[in-house]
C-alpha cells in the first residue's frame, strides 16, 4: 500500500467534513474543559454508522468464536482514517475514544467469557458507554508490575480490591472499568500473580477523582482512581489465560503504541499544513519567509517524517489484512519514531510561526502540547528503547 484508495478519500472527507462542522466549532469549550468529549464521539459514531457496525461485527466475531472460527479484522483503513483526522484537530478524542474501544473493551473481548462480553464489552464498543483501563499508579510509572501496590485478597467467593491509580484517561467519567491488581496471597510483591477485574462506577468503596490538569490533550479528561474495600464477585474477574494479567496488558501495550503512528502523523499533517500555508503568506523584509532556505528546511524536513510515519502507517494496514499482529518490539519501534517525529514537527512548527506560534489562535501551540504526551503515555522513549533492544538481543 503507497497511497489511500479513491474509498478511502472518500471516507476521509466525509469523517473532515463532520469535524469541521462539530469539532473546530468547540475546540475553546474542549480545551478548557467545560466541555466533555463523550457526546462528540457519540455523534461521531451515529453519523457514519460506527455503532450499528460494531455491533453487527460484535455479533459476528462472538458467533464465530462459538463455532470455533478464526475472528476476522475488519477495514483497516476504516479504523485508522478517523484517528488521524481527528488528530489532526484535538488529539485528545483519539485518546478518549481508543481507550475505551482499545483497551477496556479490547480487554475485556480478549479475556472475557460471552456473558462478560456482552454485560460489558458491547456497550464500551458502540460508545453507549465509557470505558477506563487502570493499570499505572502513583509510585510505579514505567514499573507498571512489579510497582504495582493495589491488592485483591480472595474472602469467601468474593474478592477485596484495595489500591488506587493516577493518569486514568477516562477516569473521572468512566462508566466501566478494567482494573489490574495484585492477587494478596502472603508472596514476595513483585512476585504476585496480576488479575484483571471489571468494575461499575457507583461500587461501594469506589471513587473516581475529577478532572487533573495537564500540559496537554485537555480534550482527554484524565483522573484517579481510589478503591477502599471494594468487593467483587468471580463474575467481574477476567479469565487469567496464557502469562495472566500481565501479559493481557502486554498485549494492549501492542495495541496502544501501533495507533500512536496514526495519531502522529494527524498532528504531523495538519502542522505541516499550517506551516505551508504561513510560509506562503507571512512577509518579512519584503518578501514571504517561505523564500527563506531555513525555513524551506523546516518544512522540508516536516515532510520526510510525513512520509516516514505514513508508510508505517500503511504498513501497520497491510500487517492487519493479512492478520498479522507486530511483535511488542515492532509495535514500540513505530511509537517511538512517530512519537518523538509529531514533537519535533509541531515544536518546529511553532518555532516557524515565531510569536504567533506561541499564540493558541494559531492552534500549532495546542498540537505541541498535545504531540509531547505521545513520547510519555502508553510507555515513555526510553521504555520504548528497552523493548527493542531487548528483542533485538535475545534473537
Amino acid at each position: 500500500m503507497i497511497e489511500w484508495s479513491d474509498e478511502d478519500l472518500m471516507i476521509r472527507d466525509a469523517v473532515r467534513g463532520w469535524i469541521d462542522a462539530e469539532v473546530r466549532p468547540n475546540l475553546d469549550a474542549l480545551e478548557s474543559g467545560e466541555l466533555p468529549p463523550y457526546d462528540l464521539l457519540r455523534g461521531l459514531y451515529k453519523t457514519f454508522g460506527m455503532d450499528e457496525l460494531a455491533r453487527t461485527s460484535f455479533r459476528a466475531r462472538t458467533e464465530g468464536e462459538a463455532d470455533g472460527a478464526r475472528p476476522r479484522g475488519g477495514n483497516a483503513a476504516m479504523t485508522m482514517i478517523p484517528v488521524i483526522e481527528l488528530c489532526r484537530v484535538a488529539p485528545g478524542l483519539v485518546s478518549a475514544m481508543g481507550v475505551g474501544l482499545g483497551l477496556a473493551a479490547g480487554t475485556i473481548m480478549k479475556r472475557g467469557t460471552p456473558e462478560q462480553k456482552e454485560r460489558w464489552a458491547l456497550p464500551l464498543l458502540t460508545m453507549e458507554k465509557i470505558g477506563a483501563w487502570a493499570i499505572t499508579e502513583p509510585n510505579s510509572g514505567s514499573d507498571a508490575f512489579g510497582g504495582m501496590q493495589s491488592t485483591a485478597k480472595k474472602v469467601g467467593d468474593e474478592y477485596v480490591i484495595n489500591g488506587s491509580k493516577t493518569f486514568i484517561t477516562n477516569g473521572p467519567y468512566a462508566d466501566t472499568i478494567v482494573f489490574y491488581a495484585k492477587l494478596d496471597d502472603g508472596s514476595d510483591s513483585r512476585d504476585r500473580e496480576i488479575l484483571t477485574f471489571v468494575l461499575d462506577k457507583g461500587m461501594p468503596g469506589l471513587e473516581q477523582s475529577r478532572p487533573l490538569r495537564k500540559m496537554g490533550l485537555h480534550s482527554s479528561p484524565t483522573g484517579e482512581l481510589f478503591l477502599d474495600d471494594v468487593r467483587a464477585g468471580a463474575d467481574r474477574l477476567l479469565a487469567a489465560g496464557e502469562g495472566g494479567g500481565k501479559e493481557s496488558a502486554k498485549q494492549n501495550f501492542v495495541t496502544e503504541r501501533a495507533g500512536v503512528a496514526a495519531m502522529a502523523l494527524g498532528v504531523i499533517e495538519e502542522c505541516l499544513h499550517l506551516s505551508v500555508e504561513y510560509a506562503r503568506t507571512r512577509e518579512l523584509w519584503g518578501q514571504k519567509i517561505g523564500d527563506f532556505q531555513l525555513i524551506q528546511l523546516k518544512l522540508a524536513k516536516m515532510e520526510v517524517a510525513r512520509l516516514n510515519v505514513q508508510n508505517l502507517v500503511f504498513r501497520h494496514i497491510e500487517m492487519q489484512r493479512a492478520g498479522r499482529a507486530p511483535t511488542l518490539a515492532e509495535a514500540s519501534a513505530m511509537k517511538l519514531y512517530s512519537a518523538q517525529a509529531a514533537s519535533e514537527v509541531a515544536q518546529e512548527a511553532v518555532q516557524l510561526f515565531g510569536g504567533n506560534g506561541y499564540m493558541s489562535e494559531y492552534r500549532v501551540e495546542q498540537l505541541a502540547r498535545d504531540a509531547k504526551s505521545f513520547q510519555i503515555y502508553a510507555g515513555t522513549d526510553e521504555i520504548q528503547v528497552t523493548h527493542i533492544a531487548r528483542d533485538l538481543l535475545s534473537r
